[in-house]
């Protein structure tokens, strides 16, 4: 009876409708923010993409190489409740935000720096983006605008930034060859460290 009832149950797995994800890759940064980076005080490069979304299946796959952030650790939360730690990757409830207003708020609150995403409701343009910070915790570092959620917009998408999750957003790991580079030269650093002793 149970090899019947698994059957019965792997059955309807195949046979149910495909959910189509579509996996949106960020891996490059806009090409006027390293200069930003060397021009004291915070600015925001915009020219983002406009990327139709879809919070239940879609996902942000960002470059670990470009962002140098190697991890997803997510809340989505209003600003004022973000824990001060432990976060890199925030989707903000707060509404009447610009990009700056949304970053100087999470600085506020963070007391670690470091490199991280965000997605705040824009204000003006009345939808989405996500941004990435050079340093979360600081309120004049750099941001770069990386997309923009027109099918999110209006009201009914400032009332859907709640049902964004973790699974929204991912790293992509750096290449196989680099990894591949990076194993030889560990595996060749303990080889000389074992010829030592």
């Amino acid at each position: 009876m149970r090899i019947l009832r698994a059957a019965v149950v792997i059955g309807v797995l195949l046979t149910a409708a495909p959910v189509h994800a579509a996996i949106i890759t960020i891996d490059q940064l806009p090409a006027a923010f390293a200069a930003a980076l060397l021009t004291p005080g915070r600015e925001i490069i915009g020219g983002e993409p406009s990327i139709n979304f879809t919070i239940a299946t879609d996902v942000f796959l960002l470059s670990e190489k470009e962002f140098g952030v190697s991890q997803v650790l997510f809340a989505n939360s209003l600003t004022a409740a973000l824990p001060p730690s432990g976060v890199n990757t925030i989707v903000v409830q707060d509404a009447g935000m610009l990009a700056g207003l949304a970053a100087n708020a999470i600085a506020a609150q963070l007391t670690t720096p470091g490199p991280g995403f965000f997605v705040y409701f824009n204000v003006n343009l009345q939808m989405p983006r996500l941004v990435f910070s050079a340093d979360l915790s600081d309120p004049t570092a750099d941001l770069a605008i990386l997309a923009r959620l027109p099918n999110l917009g209006g009201a009914p998408g400032f009332a859907a930034m709640p049902t964004f999750t973790a699974a929204n957003f991912a790293i992509q790991a750096p290449e196989p060859a680099t990894m591949v580079l990076v194993g030889i030269g560990v595996a060749s650093a303990s080889l000389r460290r074992r010829r030592k002793y």
